[in-house]
């Protein structure tokens, strides 16, 4: 089924337009891979990332919206990702960045396309396990922006994903809470993947 990717706010796309033909944003982004693409360099599939700040024992606590995430694709690949983020002044480009979560991204939306349900993307950053997950949200007409995983809603971890749960592998969150929440309760606070 296709997946139904929610519309990002029109100021995030047009910020990052506005880094990608600026000779000095993409000069000073530590994006190797980005400065050196040949050819046009398109952002798509806007994300929204959302953020788990904390996990209780009785299971999920609320989220927040971080960001959306554009994937910057040249030719026929994902070459890097731009982030954007709600300033006092509204929707502004944040940074470009690559790494190992922009090809684990792209090839967990692959993945998703082949699922029999349709679904409407997301990310959900864990940064208490600094977790990073395709959120496959079930109600594909809800507002990107809003909302916390449903039970019937499949995380899917990104590589690198925490030791002992598998990338790449869609959970439904009923079932890849309950070992969330074990680990969440037992470890120190770490960094976030969404920053």
């Amino acid at each position: 089924m296709p997946l139904h990717v929610a519309p990002a706010p029109a100021p995030t796309l047009r910020s990052v337009l506005t880094a990608l033909g600026s000779p000095t944003a993409v000069r000073e982004a530590r994006t190797p891979s980005l400065r050196a693409a040949q050819g046009p360099s398109t952002p798509e599939l806007p994300l929204p990332v959302h953020v788990l700040d904390r996990i209780t024992p009785q299971g999920l606590s609320a989220t927040r919206l971080a960001g959306w995430r554009f994937l910057i694709r040249c030719g026929d690949r994902a070459v890097a990702a731009a982030e954007t983020m709600l300033t006092p002044d509204g929707w502004a480009f944040s940074h470009f960045f690559e790494g190992p979560y922009v090809a684990s991204t792209e090839l967990a939306l692959k993945q998703a396309e082949t699922l029999q349900h349709p679904y409407q993307p997301r990310l959900l950053s864990v940064p208490g396990l600094y977790m990073l997950t395709l959120w496959l949200h079930g109600d594909t007409a809800a507002d990107g922006a809003e909302g916390h995983p449903a039970a019937t809603d499949l995380l899917v971890p990104l590589a690198p994903a925490p030791p002992g749960i598998a990338a790449h592998r869609p959970h439904p969150v009923a079932d890849l809470l309950p070992v969330l929440t074990l680990r969440a309760t037992r470890l120190p606070l770490l960094g976030s993947p969404a920053a």
